[in-house]
């Protein structure tokens, strides 16, 4: 072990301490909508006084107390503040954090470990709410989110569509040249695949992209680099050693906010779930109703759903209380069986 090696290790250290950090006022955050009031003075002796046993080593009790009197002083300036929560699946850096922060720039992103934690938590009141992807251009449809989706009473109350751009990414001062394998989610390294094979990288799959950038910055290991966010790099203090690696120009994603409540604004798009059984032109017959009321269809998904049965996923362009959506849906109820509205909304489209 030399200087060098140490410093390696505090590098990891404070990522996690950081990291750590981040996760514990998100939980007080949460806390918020279980009290009263922000102060809980018995509740803040009692975690004082375990800090305080627990500095047995180097660390001088009084210097371990005062930090965590300013940790519970930062943790109840945020929940004074009643931020807006919004949900979503990965870890911080991940590409649906990425949409969140354009269409919500003021909420906390809060990370869940699967899309179904999401829904519930939204569900519960947990979470004011969710934001998860619905399709990409290159891999189609997110299946276990479509497959939600079809049973939630959740309302879409807004969407976004944006290009996803992913970077090569390393730990700052590494030698490129000892690069041998890059970690990333499977789909994002099927998505950078000419890339990975022209700079000789073995693809390693990892449960998400920005997982894999967290993982490199806490663990530092040698000879490993990360497919994901630009905003993971910077989060994680990561060198980005090249934008733009993926291999179609055309790779966007789209994403739902989710809520329990509608948005209270008139939408331009509508979504739409509907079951389609074995009976021969069932599905053309609903198709038709919107084409005759001159209704542009956008989306047209099915998800298996039942043995013998799918869902049929459509989005529609128009208001939910214009004469023509709502000439269509009196057409379409009775023939369309479990015909269910998710939302209408505004989508908003990024280009850059």
């Amino acid at each position: 072990m030399n200087l060098e090696d140490i410093r390696t290790d505090i590098d990891r250290i404070d990522a996690k301490i950081v990291s750590l950090l981040n996760e514990r006022m998100e939980k007080a955050m949460l806390t918020r909508s279980f009290k009263t009031s922000t102060l809980d003075s018995a509740r803040e002796q009692m975690v004082l006084e375990k800090v305080r046993r627990s500095s047995q080593c180097l660390l001088d009790p009084q210097f371990s107390v005062s930090i965590y009197e300013k940790i519970m002083a930062e943790s109840r300036r945020i929940q004074d503040a009643a931020l807006q929560t919004i949900a979503f699946q990965g870890e911080h850096g991940a590409y649906s954090e990425v949409a969140l922060r354009v269409l919500m720039p003021s909420a906390a992103a809060i990370p869940c470990h699967e899309f179904s934690d999401v829904f519930e938590g939204v569900e519960k009141g947990i979470y004011d709410y969710g934001i998860v992807p619905v399709e990409n251009t290159l891999g189609g449809l997110v299946g276990p989110v479509n497959s939600i989706l079809i049973y939630t009473s959740l309302k879409i109350v807004a969407a976004i569509d944006m290009p996803i751009r992913h970077c090569l990414l390393a730990i700052p001062g590494a030698d490129h040249r000892e690069l041998r394998t890059a970690w990333s989610h499977t789909q994002a390294l099927a998505q950078c695949r000419n890339f990975l094979y022209r700079n000789h990288l073995d693809p390693e799959p990892f449960y998400d992209t920005a997982g894999a950038a967290k993982a490199l910055a806490e663990n530092r290991p040698k000879g490993i680099a990360a497919v994901a966010s630009k905003f993971a790099a910077d989060l994680y203090g990561l060198e980005t050693i090249k934008e733009d690696i993926q291999d179609s120009p055309h790779n966007r994603t789209r994403f739902f906010v989710i809520s329990t409540r509608e948005n209270g604004t008139e939408g331009d798009k509508c979504s739409a779930v509907f079951t389609a059984g074995n009976k021969a032109g069932s599905l053309f017959s609903v198709l038709r109703v919107f084409a005759d009321q001159n209704i542009n269809l956008t989306r047209i998904e099915s998800v298996p759903d039942t043995p013998g049965k799918y869902a049929i996923f459509i989005d529609f362009e128009g208001a939910l209380s214009s004469e023509s959506v709502q000439r269509a849906l009196a057409k379409v109820a009775p023939i369309a069986e479990d015909f269910k509205i998710l939302g209408c909304y505004q989508e908003m489209r990024v280009e850059e």
